[in-house]
């Protein structure tokens, strides 16, 4: 009887030993897909930069001509040096999360697409607000972790965002953590336009305030921002926050 329980056991384990290497298996197979299908598209923007010809520097005129005609809810490309940071920004107004388990193409991802939120006008508004997956292995958004440290920081301070008509450079000036759906955290989702001077200003006070470390930067009223939102696991709901003003050069 002993033999019988013991035998059971055994293969008990067994079978989930192999149903966790299958699943470890799909999991590292998908993210290999998705991240192709990333390369596959950073491929298609270099490659129309090799055929401009009055391109001078590639990184400030990225042509995503090709891209919009293969999806036309690209509204940008975000990069930042010597990171993983590499993508095309999505916008889905009538959909505001579909690009949350979704890749370029449409298909189920659990990497997702950076989207732009659809409160904004990615030519207009004053604040765009960019969301993206913190993954594990550091891809998508996962890079801003590094953030915390202001050393990462010190070596990476410009984010580049090239819309459809020109390329945009931001100095970014505060990182903070927040947490949503309460009452307790800091809505910074919700400062998209700005009435006036001092609603900007404020806003402006609040980010510093919250920022991890003082960056010694600050954003003049009427300049752009760009803010960069990914979840952070030390708190319940918790999200990492990045933004900078943008800057000529």
């Amino acid at each position: 009887m002993k033999k019988v329980v013991y035998f059971s056991i055994i293969i008990l384990l067994i079978g989930v030993m192999l149903i966790s290497i299958y699943f470890i298996y799909k999991e590292l197979k998908q993210n290999k897909e998705q991240e192709n299908t990333f390369n596959e598209l950073i491929k298609i923007v270099e490659s129309n930069n090799e055929n401009n010809d009055n391109n001078e520097n590639k990184e400030e005129n990225i042509n995503l001509n090709k891209l919009y005609e293969l999806n036309n809810d690209l509204v940008g490309w975000i990069k930042i040096n010597d990171t993983n940071i590499n993508y095309p920004v999505m916008q889905s107004k009538n959909n505001p999360n579909y690009y949350l388990k979704r890749n370029f193409y449409k298909k189920y991802s659990s990497y997702g697409t950076p989207y732009l939120s659809e409160q904004c006008n990615v030519d207009m508004s004053d604040n765009n607000i960019i969301y993206g997956h913190n993954m594990k292995n550091k891809k998508m958004f996962g890079t801003l972790e590094n953030y915390k440290k202001e050393d990462f920081y010190n070596k990476h301070q410009i984010i580049t965002f090239n819309t459809l008509k020109k390329c945009l450079k931001y100095q970014i000036f505060a990182v903070f953590k927040t947490t949503v759906y309460n009452n307790n955290g800091f809505k910074y989702y919700n400062y998209i336009d700005f009435q006036n001077e001092e609603d900007y200003n404020d806003f402006i006070d609040k980010c510093k305030t919250l920022s991890f470390y003082e960056t010694n930067k600050k954003p003049e009223y009427k300049n752009k921002l760009l803010t960069l939102s990914t979840c952070e696991y030390s708190n319940k709901n918790g999200r990492l926050v990045i933004i900078g003003y943008e800057v000529n050069d």
